[in-house]
């Protein structure tokens, strides 16, 4: 679609945007009964072949209105990489001594475990990629949050 026909589709469309809402245009997610219908309509895009441009925008705008509605209602308490490795391991029923192609060795686990040395990058790296994670799981919050920051 052309720039011109869709900003001409979206002015006509944003004029009255409560009308749109009104006539059962997507809308902010207020209850649980709401998310179910919009968790279901989205199942049902992702499970088209060949979604249409139209039907990847609604793909879109439904995963992200169900985003901010599990995000304000449910949200997922931060980990810290101590823990998270320490979940791993129990989970996993594995010893510190498992670990040991990933921190190069059995002190170097020891150490992490206890605080008293934070993960290199490349351990992190090997964590990730052994446990299945995103590196995220493995860098401490505050650190990824003044990550460019000054």
């Amino acid at each position: 679609m052309g720039q011109e026909v869709w900003e001409e589709k979206m002015s006509t469309a944003l004029v009255n945007p409560a009308k749109m809402i009104a006539k059962g245009a997507p809308h902010i997610i207020h209850n649980e009964k709401e998310l179910e219908a919009y968790t279901e309509a989205l199942f049902k895009l992702t499970a088209l072949p060949k979604p249409s441009p139209s039907e990847m925008e609604a793909i879109e705008l439904l995963s992200l209105l169900i985003e901010h509605y599990e995000d304000k209602h449910w949200p997922i308490a931060e980990v810290d990489p101590i823990s998270m490795v320490r979940y791993l391991i129990e989970k996993g029923n594995l010893t510190q001594r498992d670990l040991i192609p990933e921190f190069g060795s059995e002190s170097a686990v020891s150490m992490f475990l206890s605080g008293k040395r934070n993960l290199t990058i490349e351990q992190v790296q090997k964590l990730s990629a052994r446990f299945k994670l995103t590196t995220d799981a493995f860098i401490p919050r505050t650190a990824a949050a003044g990550v460019g920051s000054d």
